[in-house]
């Protein structure tokens, strides 16, 4: 009776230890299931957030996709047989050529990845998503540790190098740039904030503007170009309508201060000192009156030695032309200039002059100063009053020259955007000169040798406005 009991009670020991075994292997098999259903789903441009039902990254806000169609998800033997991959997302490959379904970008034989970047974890190398990538601010934009060199294994473009050993200005979120911090921390994700370092900030902040980076596609897209600073010779033009003089009233002041002049020699050994005092009023009267026209010191010394000149009252073998400089352009005449003088009345002819003298009053309704020019006519061609148009060439030397397409002149300042290359654009504030031959004069800003945007500049301006407005 006692070794029945013990047989039976063996029985149900062996039958309770299986059916625990089968419970427990049951309670797993549904563990596992149910957690491979808790994380379904997952985002193809941040494969690291997962999600137990469909919707939207909140990183980039892009569709979630069921995580069969994870790339980690495929067979050993698929990744075999898989000969094609994404540049851009290296993760994703494919047996047959085509385009990738995340970014649209061309596949590439996977015999080219290995040529291109062979050991891209060892070496740093990242893919540059920086040409090619459509999510603003993207991480891999800069580099995350000191001394790290970012290369592109598909363009091979140096992105960012870091000098070992530099400390950073202050840290920002990894996926949202605005947000930053003055000591190294982490975001809600675990991902390590990415340092900032004086390399990345402009050399000369512009307040209401931001630096921007572009990617070839997206310069080549909007047409921009670039041209160095380069010294320059640079010639101004001015160009001035006039006439030609007929002036009765500067004929009469020449003809009364050669009058007062010879009425002065005449008694300047007189004994009477009030009749010299009175002579000698008379000439400065007369002096003063020519100074008024314009006429230079040595000018008016020469007049008194002959007779007042009939060319300005009918014209002769050469004639004066009185020609009305622009206000701003008044610190380029000086008289001995040469000058090319046309009229419609002679069309293809061009008269050769000189700039004799310039008036010391600039004109209040007009805002000109008048230039007198003597200009040689043998043939007695060029009438009195007859209409001109003056052009005069002024040499400024050798000198510093931004292109005028360049240049963004807001009224309050002056603006232009240096091409850094490797698709950084930054802005800057310039203090230019004269305008010559489609060049400014560039007197601070920019260094020789450096790219000034000169093309989509407008279009520049305003993603640079906007980058620093959203960074606020």
């Amino acid at each position: 009776m006692t070794r029945s009991r013990l047989l039976v009670m063996a029985c149900l020991a062996v039958v309770v230890a299986g059916a625990g075994a089968v419970a427990y292997r049951a309670r797993r098999g549904s563990a596992g299931k149910h957690a491979a259903q808790a994380a379904g789903y997952y985002c193809p441009m941040h494969p690291t957030y997962t999600s137990d039902k469909p919707g939207d990254c909140p990183i980039c806000n892009m569709r979630l996709v069921p995580m069969e169609a994870h790339p980690q998800a495929a067979k050993p033997e698929a990744a075999k047989a898989a000969r094609f991959y994404c540049p851009m997302h290296p993760t994703y490959t494919s047996d047959k050529p085509g385009d990738c379904p995340i970014c649209n970008m061309k596949l590439l034989p996977a015999e080219e990845e290995a040529s291109a970047a062979p050991s891209a974890a060892a070496s740093g190398q990242k893919v540059c998503i920086l040409h090619k990538c459509k999510m603003p601010d993207c991480v891999m934009e800069l580099a995350h540790r000191v001394g790290e060199k970012v290369t592109c294994p598909v363009c091979g473009t140096l992105v960012f190098d870091v000098p070992p050993g530099a400390k950073p200005l202050y840290y920002r979120h990894p996926m949202r740039p605005q947000v930053t911090s003055p000591v190294a921390k982490k975001d809600e994700m675990g991902m390590d904030y990415v340092p900032v370092y004086a390399e990345q900030r402009a050399s000369v902040p512009v307040e209401g503007q931001g630096s921007i980076l572009l990617s070839e596609e997206r310069r080549q897209m909007i047409g921009l170009k670039s041209e160095p600073v380069r010294r320059r010779d640079l010639t101004a033009t001015v160009r001035a309508s006039g006439k030609v003089a007929y002036d009765p009233d500067l004929y009469n002041a020449l003809s009364e201060y050669r009058e007062a002049v010879r009425a002065r020699d005449s008694v300047k050994d007189s004994p009477y000192p009030d009749a010299v005092e009175r002579a000698d009023a008379l000439v400065a009267a007369s002096t003063l009156r020519l100074r008024q026209f314009g006429l230079t010191g040595g000018q008016i010394a020469e007049s008194a030695k002959t007779a007042a000149p009939t060319n300005l009252l009918i014209g002769g073998s050469s004639v004066w032309v009185y020609a009305q400089i622009y206000e701003y352009e008044i610190g380029l005449i000086k008289p001995g200039m040469g000058a090319a003088i046309t009229a419609a009345a002679y069309p293809g002819r061009s008269f050769g002059g000189t700039v004799r003298s310039l008036d010391p009053i600039v004109s209040a309704e007009t805002r000109t100063l008048r230039a007198r020019l003597e200009v040689p006519d043998p043939d007695g061609v060029l009438k009195p009053e007859m209409f001109i148009n003056a052009e005069i060439k002024v040499p400024l030397g050798r000198l510093l020259a931004l292109p005028e397409s360049a240049l963004l002149d807001t009224g309050e300042r002056k603006l232009a955007f240096v091409d850094l290359g490797e698709g950084r654009i930054e802005p800057r504030v310039l203090r230019v000169g004269r305008k010559a031959e489609g060049y400014h004069e560039l007197l601070s800003g920019m260094k020789e040798g450096e790219k000034a945007v000169t093309s989509a500049n407008f279009l520049i301006d305003s993603e640079s406005k906007l980058k620093a407005a959203i960074s606020k």
